[in-house]
C-alpha cells in the first residue's frame, strides 16, 4: 500500500474515535434547570389532555347509559301498552263474538216500517214437474186433477178405456203473502193477505187472450186468505176453524193427503182465547154453502141459498212434545128447488195431533181422523156431497163420511229428510137411496206416498215423490194413479 493512503486511513480512524468520545460525553452530561421545567410542563399538558379526553369519554358513556335506560324504559312502557291493547282487543273481540252470537240467535227485524205499521212480504216460488199414469184414461189438461192429486178426478177404468201417461210442468203453486201489523191505542192490529196461481183451474177461462201451455202459461192470481186480527178476534177469510193445519204433511203435492184431510178456506168470524196452560179455545161462525147432488147424478151443485152460518168450536193444545186438536162442527144443509127450500142437518168431529220424535222437532208423526154427516165439502175437497136431493120425496138424504190420514217425517240429517204419507176416505149413503141412483157416486179413495227432501241451504227445498192413489165408485168401478213428481221451492 502506498504511504500516502496509509497516512489518510490513520487520520480517518483518529477522527472517528474523537467524535465517538465527544458524543458519549454529551450523553452523560446532566440537563439544565430550564430543560427540566420545559419537560415537566410538556408532561403536565399531556396529562391534562388525557384527563380531558377521559372526562369526555366518561360523559359520553354516561349519556349513552342514560339514553339506553330511557330507551329500555320506553320499550317497557310500549310493551306494557301493547299488552294492555292486546288484552283490550281480545276482550272486545270476545264481547263482539258474544254479541254477534246473541244477535244471530235473536229473530232479525223483518219488513218495512211505516209510522206505527210494519209491513212484511213473503211466500215462495215453486216449480212442479210430474209424470202421471192414469189407469182409466186421460185427465183434461189445465184442470186441477192434472196439477195435483185430486182423487175424485181419477178416470174410472172401463172395458174400452185405455191407460195414459202425461207429463206436466207448472209454477202455479207459487205463493205470495203480505203481513201487516199496527199499534193502535194500545192494541195490536194484524192483517194478512195471501194469494197463489193454483186455485183457478184453467188459464184459458181466466186470462184474456188465452195464456195456455202452448204459449205464455199465464195464470190468474187468486185469493187464498185475507183477514184482520184485533185482540182475540179474527175477521175475514182463513183456514176453517174445523181444520188442523199442522197435520198437513210435507209433500211435493199441493195438499199431500187429499182424501183424508179436512181442507177448506172460507170467510169467517172467530174468537180465540187461552183456557189453560198451552190450551186455546176457538169459536167461529163460518160461511155456509151447501154442496148437494141430485139422485141419479153425481154432479155437485152449489146451492147458494143457505140461511144459517156453520158453527165451529176447536180446542187446541201445544206443548213441548207435541200438539193436539179436537174440533166439532154443526151446520144446516139447504137446497132450494122450484122456490121451495129443503133442509137437513150436518155435524162432525175431527181430531188431529202432531208428536215430535226428537228434541230438535225435525222429526214428527202427524195424524188426523174425521167423522160426520153432511160435511162432504169440508173433507177431501168435496170428495162426497153434503147430502143427496131426492126429487120424488123433496127431501135430502144423508151422507156420512169417515176420513183419516197419517204421515211420518224422519230427518236423516240437518239437510235431508223422508216423509211417508197414508190417507183414506170412506163414504156411506142413506139406505133410502137405491144403488142404481148413486152408482156413479164416490164410495172410497185411498193413497200412499213416499218422498225425499233435500235442503242444500236454509231457503231452498228440493223434493222427489212417488204416489199411488185409487178411487172407487158405489158401482164398484175403479181408477188409479201412479205419479212421480219433482218439486223445487225457494222460500222467502
Amino acid at each position: 500500500m502506498p504511504d500516502r493512503k496509509r497516512a489518510a486511513l490513520a487520520w480517518l480512524m483518529a477522527a472517528t474515535a474523537l467524535a465517538t468520545t465527544s458524543a458519549a460525553h454529551a450523553a452523560n452530561a446532566k440537563p439544565t434547570a430550564a430543560q427540566r421545567e420545559a419537560a415537566l410542563i410538556a408532561r403536565l399538558e399531556k396529562l391534562e389532555a388525557e384527563i380531558a379526553q377521559l372526562r369526555g369519554q366518561a360523559a359520553s358513556a354516561k349519556a349513552e347509559t342514560v339514553s339506553v335506560a330511557q330507551a329500555a324504559s320506553a320499550a317497557d312502557a310500549h310493551a306494557a301498552s301493547a299488552t294492555q291493547l292486546a288484552q283490550s282487543v281480545a276482550k272486545e273481540s270476545h264481547e263482539t263474538s258474544t254479541r254477534l252470537a246473541a244477535a244471530e240467535k235473536k229473530p232479525q227485524p223483518e219488513g218495512m216500517r211505516m209510522g206505527s205499521t210494519t209491513v212484511k212480504i213473503g211466500g215462495f216460488l215453486k216449480l212442479n214437474a210430474d209424470s202421471s199414469h192414469y189407469s182409466g184414461g186421460a185427465v183434461t189438461t189445465n184442470t186441477l186433477g192434472r196439477d195435483f192429486y185430486l182423487p175424485q178426478a181419477l178416470p174410472i177404468a172401463t172395458a174400452t178405456s185405455k191407460s195414459t201417461t202425461d207429463t206436466d210442468f207448472s209454477a202455479k203453486q207459487t205463493r205470495l203473502w203480505l203481513n201487516i201489523e199496527s199499534q193502535v191505542a194500545g192494541h195490536v192490529v194484524k192483517g194478512y193477505l195471501e194469494t197463489d196461481f193454483q186455485t183457478t183451474a184453467s188459464a184459458a177461462q181466466n186470462v184474456v187472450g188465452g195464456g195456455s201451455q202452448r204459449t205464455t202459461n199465464g195464470y190468474t192470481l187468486a185469493l187464498r186468505r185475507a183477514f184482520v186480527q184485533f185482540d182475540k178476534w179474527t175477521f175475514g177469510q182463513d183456514w176453517s176453524t174445523f181444520q188442523y193445519t199442522a197435520a198437513l204433511p210435507e209433500s211435493t203435492d199441493f195438499v199431500g193427503a187429499t182424501e183424508g184431510t179436512v181442507f177448506i178456506r172460507q170467510p169467517l168470524l172467530r174468537y180465540s182465547t187461552p183456557v189453560g196452560k198451552g190450551m186455546t179455545l176457538h169459536l167461529a161462525a163460518e160461511n155456509p154453502e151447501s154442496a148437494t147432488a141430485t139422485s141419479g147424478s153425481a154432479t155437485l151443485v152449489e146451492n147458494g141459498n143457505d140461511h144459517v152460518p156453520d158453527v165451529v168450536a176447536r180446542l187446541a193444545y201445544a206443548g213441548a212434545k207435541g200438539e193436539l186438536s179436537v174440533a166439532g162442527i154443526g151446520r144446516q144443509i139447504r137446497a132450494e128447488v122450484s122456490g121451495a127450500g129443503v133442509t137437513g142437518t150436518g155435524y162432525g168431529i175431527s181430531t188431529g195431533a202432531k208428536y215430535f220424535l226428537n228434541t230438535a222437532k225435525s222429526s214428527d208423526l202427524r195424524l188426523m181422523a174425521t167423522y160426520g154427516q153432511g160435511i162432504g165439502r169440508y173433507v177431501g175437497l168435496n170428495f162426497s156431497p153434503d147430502a143427496v136431493y131426492v126429487p120424488g120425496t123433496n127431501s135430502l138424504a144423508s151422507v156420512t163420511t169417515f176420513a183419516a190420514m197419517a204421515a211420518a217425517r224422519v230427518a236423516i240429517s240437518p239437510t235431508l229428510r223422508v216423509n211417508l204419507i197414508g190417507s183414506m176416505q170412506s163414504v156411506s149413503y142413506d139406505a133410502s137411496l137405491s144403488p142404481a141412483a148413486i152408482a156413479t157416486y164416490n164410495k172410497k179413495a185411498w193413497s200412499g206416498a213416499i218422498n225425499l227432501f233435500y235442503s242444500p241451504v236454509k231457503m231452498i227445498d228440493l223434493g222427489i215423490e212417488y204416489r199411488h192413489g185409487e178411487r172407487e165408485l158405489v158401482s164398484g168401478g175403479k181408477g188409479n194413479l201412479d205419479r212421480f213428481e219433482f218439486a223445487a221451492k225457494y222460500n222467502f
